[in-house]
C-alpha cells in the first residue's frame, strides 16, 4: 500500500491528503500563484476547497503568513476558481 502524502490547511489546521487541497506557491520572484499540479518550484501553502476556509484565510492573513508575501487580487480570482473546479 503506498503512503499517502498529507498536509495541512492553512485556514481550518486540518491534515488531509495532498490531492484534497490547493497548493498556493511563492516564486523566486516573490510572487504568489496557485499551483495546480502541486509541483511547481518554490515555498507552498495549502488551503482547502471550502469557501469558509479561504474567508478564514483572507480575514486572518493565514497564506500572507505562511508565506511571507502580499496576496494579490488576481491570486483571490484563481483561488476561487480552484475551487469551484473542485465542488460538484
Amino acid at each position: 500500500m503506498k503512503k499517502i502524502p498529507m498536509r495541512m490547511c492553512v485556514a481550518c489546521r486540518i491534515m488531509q491528503p495532498k490531492r484534497d487541497l490547493i497548493r498556493i506557491v511563492k516564486t523566486a520572484d516573490g510572487k504568489l500563484v496557485v499551483d495546480p499540479t502541486g509541483k511547481c518550484n518554490g515555498r507552498g501553502a495549502y488551503i482547502c476547497r471550502k469557501e469558509e476556509c479561504l474567508n478564514k484565510a483572507l480575514k486572518s492573513k493565514a497564506i500572507e503568513r505562511a508565506l511571507e508575501a502580499p496576496a494579490s487580487p488576481e491570486l483571490l480570482l484563481r483561488l476561487k476558481e480552484a475551487m469551484g473546479d473542485g465542488q460538484t
